[in-house]
């Protein structure tokens, strides 16, 4: 075995590196100058399905750009997946808005659609699903609540390029869908993140904000704006990743399905799901572990695991148990119990798309062997 697995490695190459090196020799440093962002937001908002692409500096920014759009006063809600990297809460947050956790449902981990209208009062005023793992949301049901309640949807879609809901891409569903290109993601920037629509109003408001809310005279500014531009550089990057995205995707579900084949049957262990009308991008692999059943718990099967080289990763902290949301004025202390459980029993493996059968088999005998004979 190598000295050392990771969690995940990009899939970076020749293409990448020339369609930087000839975006810097255009002169394309800043995020005000070229066409290559430009054209890197209409070919990835038409690779999704949507009119407009908005190009930022994170996943994260993405999040906190959408939200501010919605141009929402102090204290309102927004109903946010539980289980979820803390990017959306913060997006809340940093928008004087207050997050109310929807817990996961047990299958696939992601948003409950049963719970999202128990949680919906008059302060509710936007809702942001997470796609968690690279497995869609049930997003027909999400929507249909939405409309009924004349709400906006915000999709955080920085795990799922690609994947689908019946047949749709996520990210075509919402008013806004926010993507990340950070290193691990599907498709990478290095930093970097996308928002895409096809509300012109909302995309028009978006590029205003992002760029300082520049109009005319310049430096005149009757908005408080952002700097949230992505550079040049970055974009060329993206068009070459974007360039390969199938490929990505088919190796994402090779490595998944090879790791169902080898861990399936081992009790204690719950494998991601793909539920009928789901394509499932497998952004990470991700496994909960049932000490029960499994021998060991989670946190020890990760110890043996990394003592042969292998990194892992805990599941996400739910937003119902982070401080700084439970001290805003506010917050509503939400119960979300099976996003709870999946915090303290949860783990992804190692998800590149490189990784070759033998290696799999490697990590998933040592998973076997630590399982209770």
């Amino acid at each position: 075995m190598q000295n050392r697995i990771p969690v995940h490695e990009p899939n970076i190459g020749e293409e990448e590196a020339q369609a930087v090196l000839a975006a810097v020799r255009r002169g394309e440093i800043s995020g005000s100058f070229g066409d290559t962002i430009p054209t890197f937001e209409k070919n990835f908002a038409s690779y999704v399905g949507c009119a407009h692409g908005i190009a930022v500096t994170s996943g994260t920014t993405a999040l906190h750009l959408a939200v501010s759009a919605l141009e929402l006063e102090p204290g309102d809600e927004i109903l946010v997946s539980a289980s979820n990297n803390i990017a959306g809460g913060l997006a809340v947050y940093h928008n004087n808005l207050v997050t109310v956790p929807v817990d996961s449902e047990p299958v696939t981990w992601n948003m409950d659609p049963d719970v999202i209208e128990k949680l919906i009062t008059p302060r509710t005023r936007a809702i942001m699903p997470v796609h968690l793992f690279g497995h869609p949301v049930e997003m027909d049901r999400v929507m249909d609540i939405a409309r009924r309640h004349n709400l906006p949807v915000i999709e955080d879609c920085a795990e799922s390029h690609g994947a689908t809901w019946q047949g749709k891409m996520t990210g075509s569903f919402g008013d806004m869908a926010c993507f990340s290109f950070y290193a691990n993601k599907i498709i990478t920037t290095g930093e970097g993140g996308m928002i895409v629509t096809n509300n012109d109003r909302l995309a028009e408001r978006m590029r205003l904000l992002r760029n300082l809310a520049f109009t005319k005279p310049r430096f005149y500014h009757q908005v408080p704006g952002y700097n949230f531009r992505m550079t040049g550089y970055q974009a060329a990057m993206g068009l070459a990743q974007l360039a390969k995205i199938g490929r990505i995707l088919e190796d994402k579900r090779r490595v998944a399905h090879t790791y169902n084949r080898l861990l399936s049957g081992i009790p204690g262990l719950q494998l991601p799901a793909e539920i009928p009308g789901a394509y499932n991008v497998y952004w990470m692999y991700a496994l909960t572990v049932d000490a029960a059943k499994f021998g060991v718990n989670r946190d020890t099967l990760a110890e043996i695991l990394a003592a042969k080289g292998i990194d892992t990763r805990t599941f996400f902290c739910p937003l119902n148990q982070q401080p700084f949301l439970r001290e805003q004025a506010g917050y509503r202390d939400v119960p979300c119990p099976v996003a709870d459980r999946i915090w303290q029993e949860g783990l992804y493996l190692p998800s590149s798309d490189t990784l070759d059968e033998k290696t799999i088999a490697q990590i998933a005998s040592v998973i076997r062997d630590a399982a209770a004979p």
